[in-house]
């Protein structure tokens, strides 16, 4: 068939569809609402994909977050149990583990520490609310922080104590605004710092903060752990009172040194096997006291993607069947045009049209209706998946495959659901056809 006979035929299914405006936009509405549907359902899913990815940068892959339970506050609630008044010792989490974890667990890459308390940080004529966390350099390491300038801790800084700080972007823009912050010295507290390094800026994620507990990088001082311990605080050092007290934990602050280990594995496929035997053995080394929780975010963030997908698959269920009842409603609409068009396609026959040109012209006609839906579908789908980020905070991005996929599949609905009646419409005598009034 000529490219002009296929024009001609393309023309006059346009004229087809523009005979019957609202009927065509009527019967597109079930393409409309699945194509949205596909493109909404495939923007979720590459939004909720980055998004983990996001996430897995922040809080880093292979990581076992061991954290410290401030027993105080139990025992405040508890004053009652005397089976908790009379609990063992715990030494709680401290510096010890990282040594002992390294020992009896293969494959460890790195163990990070941390511990912090409020603070005011000042630098001449500027203060900050703050946090001066003290960390080792694993702490740098497993949660994929990077130094925009200066450096990072060296093992004198570590084993020496030294007053030397790395501070956050937002806390090196706030107190020191043009000026390099690197060699200046600020005041934490009561304890004067020499600022080694800055780290680089990174996105503060609300969610991460809620489920995993995690601090905005940016806003915090970081000095080294042991130079925490000297110059701030040492909460895992024995008093008079705890010796007093015999070990009960009636009246007794937070006794744990460090606020959290994360625990940095080689290989994923350990995470859990390892994870359990943590937690063996601090409840072996602290006295079975049940005083930390485990957290394994990766094995969390696969939760949340499985959940996800499950989300996903339903939706295309439902765009799936809404493209069907689409189709279905081109093929009844087209059946029903080709009993209405029945003189119309004698004549056409009578002057030379072929049974080629009569399929071609009514195939032109499903098609045309389909794109229509479809393009009209691209459009809501769009607005539909912002709908879904603005109201329910779930990232949803929409790419040019997913419109192009869209686009693709109204296309062969209109060729697969108007084949049958165009065939039908083909295959009519021209005699006969003529003859109906």
């Amino acid at each position: 068939m000529g490219f002009r006979r296929i024009v001609l035929n393309s023309g006059l299914a346009l004229l087809g569809v523009g005979a019957n405006k609202l009927r065509a936009f009527l019967t597109g509405l079930g393409i409309l609402f699945g194509v949205g549907a596909v493109i909404c359902m495939l923007a979720i899913g590459t939004g909720a994909r980055q998004n983990i990815l996001e996430q897995l940068s922040l809080i880093g892959t292979n990581n076992i977050v061991v954290n410290a339970i401030d027993v105080s506050e139990d025992a405040e609630e508890s004053d009652d149990d005397e089976e908790d008044e009379t609990a063992k010792f715990s030494p709680g989490l401290n510096l010890d583990l990282i040594y002992a974890i390294k020992d009896v667990l293969p494959g460890v890459e790195a163990v990070g520490a941390e511990v912090g308390m409020s603070q005011r940080a000042i630098y001449r004529d500027r203060m900050l609310s703050t946090r001066a966390m003290g960390v080792n350099n694993d702490f740098f390491a497993v949660n994929n922080l990077t130094i925009r300038s200066g450096t990072f801790f060296t093992d004198n800084h570590l084993s020496e104590g030294r007053d030397v700080a790395i501070v956050g972007d937002r806390v090196a823009r706030y107190l020191f605004q043009n000026e390099d912050p690197v060699g200046s010295y600020i005041k934490v507290g009561q304890i004067w710092l020499q600022i080694i390094g800055v780290l680089s800026s990174r996105t503060h994620n609300e969610a991460l903060s809620e489920n995993f507990g995690l601090r905005d990088v940016n806003s915090d001082i970081y000095v080294p752990v042991q130079s925490f311990f000297v110059r701030f605080k040492n909460r895992g050092a024995i008093s008079e009172g705890d010796i007093d007290r015999r070990g009960r934990r009636e009246g007794r602050e937070n006794y744990h040194q460090l606020d959290r280990l994360t625990v940095k594995l080689k290989n994923s496929e350990q995470l859990t096997a390892s994870a359990s035997i943590i937690a063996t053995m601090l409840e072996r080394l602290n006295n079975e006291n049940k005083d930390f929780y485990l957290d394994i975010p990766e094995l969390l963030l696969e939760q949340q993607r499985q959940t996800q997908d499950t989300f996903n698959l339903v939706l295309a269920v439902i765009a799936a069947i809404s493209l069907l009842v689409g189709g279905i409603g081109i093929m009844n609409i087209m059946l029903a045009s080709v009993m209405e068009r029945t003189r119309e396609i004698g004549i056409r026959r009578s002057v030379g049209a072929t049974e080629g040109d009569i399929r071609m012209q009514f195939l032109m006609e499903a098609v045309f209706i389909s794109l229509f839906g479809g393009l009209l579908g691209i459009g809501f789908g769009i607005a539909a998946a912002e709908v879904v980020t603005w109201y329910s905070g779930i990232p949803a991005i929409v790419t040019a495959w997913s419109v192009i996929l869209s686009f693709g599949v109204a296309t062969l609905i209109g060729l697969a659901f108007g084949y049958f009646p165009a065939s039908r419409a083909a295959k009519r005598d021209p005699i006969q056809s003529l003859r109906v009034e």
